[in-house]
């Protein structure tokens, strides 16, 4: 009886103990967490853009700092697995090495590669052209594939395998993009699926739970204040619509849907004209540049480097007229289609992604059809057009470059240029027509299609230039200071709010389609079309994807026969499916 009752404090001590311990860890966590929201990127300017402009207009700043975020970890991936180990074995730091192995049964004439790097004195100028184009002196740096052109790396006994190591990194930031992108969809999913389960239970939480009782901060209690209103304006708003939709007649109904057919039409007739647009400039843009590159001459170097830089740059203006000129006429459009506002932008976003995203598209369908351009046994020996493209994933990379940096340019230029003197013209000018058009509404669907069509390109760009992330990082890090100065001075809050919830999931659905179109120019680019044989880390594998199975030959046998199991069609398609 005693041994029992000192088993029984025994046990009753540990069991004090473990819940004291339990109580004090998560009050500790608790308190980590409270501190740690204080460290979130724009916290504050988000808050105070909300209470301002609505929740609509919040989840676009949301947005575009879960895009700064997801950029700077890409980054960080490949720069510790592929760009580190290339500057430590470049620099012999760690008593490392740099293997090279020599190319078997592959054509001389292919391994010749001249980067059009400067030498000697060199103008101003044709820096700024360089570091606009991603020619010259950039093209030899490690912004580009081609300069990774190492085997493999020795740091003392041990030998990293770069070209392994960069088709994983790649693969890794695609899974990261893809996994992180759908965490966060299914939170937005969960929201709009407790919103649209019952309305007048979203009024409730609204109006007896939506006060956050914490806050003890009379402009936060502000800001929280005007974000339960446009939250209730924006429901008021739907239900208004939705009833007068129920009430149409028959007649109305009819004309309605007969003019959705009619501008429907409209929208296809402006999407053909676009890419084919883009695919006649793209060539002609490739052949332009190729030719003036072979006769090259120093005789109006100035002139002819001017052109030049036009005619490299004529895609990217083309894509980004298209950009421009396409969404203000679907927004046009989708006034007389009588959608209420939320799928209204929805449509609007689904219509000029199928302009920004399918641009992209065409323009790399364009540069692969030169690439694979093989009439007269241009593509005999290497299985590539080597005499225009030598080193073709660089010329890839840097299209993808010059689309990242003229969008940058065009975003910052309709900020200063048209933006501000709008907002001056209409503050200081009493002209009936200045007045008439008075401030712009910050429109979101534009907005967000923007940063989606510049993630787009980083996606797709960043197999060709492993540096691409950390430019698109400092990118979206000074949009979001040129934004929020152009929303608080020069637009006003949208007459039709836009609810956060649907607005989050939409923005995160079109960015994940997105994602899946990069998917496929970089399969056809890794498994299709043979690797430049004069550069980058698979000069020696007839494509990318060789290298994994040249890899897996290095394994036992039998583990050799499982990974070649799980890579046959007859298990990876139905375990994609799933």
């Amino acid at each position: 009886r005693d041994s029992q009752q000192a088993e029984t404090e025994r046990l009753s001590r540990w069991e004090k103990w473990r819940r004291t311990s339990s109580k004090s860890l998560k009050k500790a966590l608790s308190e980590v967490k409270g501190l740690s929201s204080y460290l979130v990127l724009w916290r504050r300017d988000i808050r105070s853009i909300e209470g301002k402009f609505g929740t609509g207009i919040q989840s676009y700043f949301s947005f575009l700092r879960f895009l700064v975020l997801l950029n700077f970890i890409i980054f960080i991936l490949m720069f510790s697995f592929v760009i580190l180990p290339t500057i430590i074995s470049t620099f012999g730091l760690f008593n490392s090495t740099i293997a090279y192995i020599p190319p078997k049964n592959i054509d001389d004439i292919c391994t010749i590669y001249k980067p059009s790097g400067n030498k000697g004195l060199v103008y101003f100028y044709t820096y700024l052209k360089d570091l606009l184009s991603g020619t010259g002196f950039l093209e030899v740096t490690s912004l580009f594939y081609g300069y990774y052109s190492i085997d493999a790396v020795w740091i003392s006994v041990m030998r990293y395998n770069l070209p392994l190591a960069y088709l994983l990194a790649t693969f890794a930031y695609l899974a990261l993009s893809f996994l992180w992108i759908i965490k966060r969809s299914v939170e937005g999913f969960k929201q709009n699926l407790v919103h649209d389960a019952d309305p007048f239970q979203s009024y409730c939480n609204k109006v007896f739970a939506g006060w956050d009782f914490c806050i003890t901060d009379p402009n936060a209690a502000r800001l929280k204040h005007r974000s339960l209103q446009y939250e209730l304006q924006t429901d008021l708003q739907e239900e208004k619509l939705k009833q007068k939709i129920a009430e149409r007649r028959m007649e109305e109904k009819l004309r309605i849907y007969s003019l959705r057919i009619f501008i429907n039409i409209i929208v296809i007739a402006i999407l053909s004209g676009c890419f084919y647009s883009i695919y006649r400039v793209t060539v002609f843009s490739q052949e332009s540049s190729n030719v003036s590159i072979r006769n090259d001459t120093r005789t109006d170097c100035n002139a002819n480097s001017q052109v030049n830089l036009l005619v490299q740059y004529l895609p990217s203006m083309v894509i980004t007229l298209a950009n421009f000129i396409a969404p203000l006429i679907f927004a046009f459009l989708i006034k007389f289609e009588e959608y209420t506002p939320a799928f209204e932008i929805k449509l609007t976003l689904l219509r000029c992604v199928f302009v920004r995203l399918a641009n992209i598209g065409v323009l790399l369908f364009s540069l692969w059809s030169q690439i694979s351009d093989c009439g007269s046994d241009k593509c005999k020996p290497c299985g590539y057009n080597y005499k225009l493209y030598p080193c073709w994933e660089s010329d890839v990379g840097q299209e993808m470059y010059k689309l990242m940096i003229f969008d940058f340019i065009v975003i910052l230029a309709v900020a200063l240029f048209a933006d501000f003197p709008r907002k001056l013209l209409v503050t200081h000018c009493s002209c009936k027509l200045v007045q008439w058009f008075g401030h712009k509404e910050f429109e979101i669907s534009d907005n967000v299609l923007e940063i989606i069509y510049g993630q787009t390109i980083c996606f797709i760009g960043t197999f060709f230039s492993p540096l691409l992330p950390a430019i698109a990082t400092i990118k979206y890090f000074i949009i979001f200071y040129v934004k929020k100065i152009v929303l608080i001075h020069t637009r006003k809050p949208a007459a039709r709010p836009i609810r956060a919830s649907s607005s989050n999931f939409f923005f995160l659905v079109v960015l994940l389609i997105g994602l899946l179109l990069a998917f496929v120019p970089l399969g056809v680019s890794i498994a299709h079309i043979p690797s430049s044989k004069a550069c980058g880390p698979f000069r020696n594998f007839n494509t990318s994807w060789e290298v994994i199975p040249d890899t897996i030959l290095q394994f036992p046998t039998g583990l050799q026969q499982f990974l070649f199991g799980i890579s046959s069609e007859a298990f990876a398609v139905p375990f994609f499916v799933i």
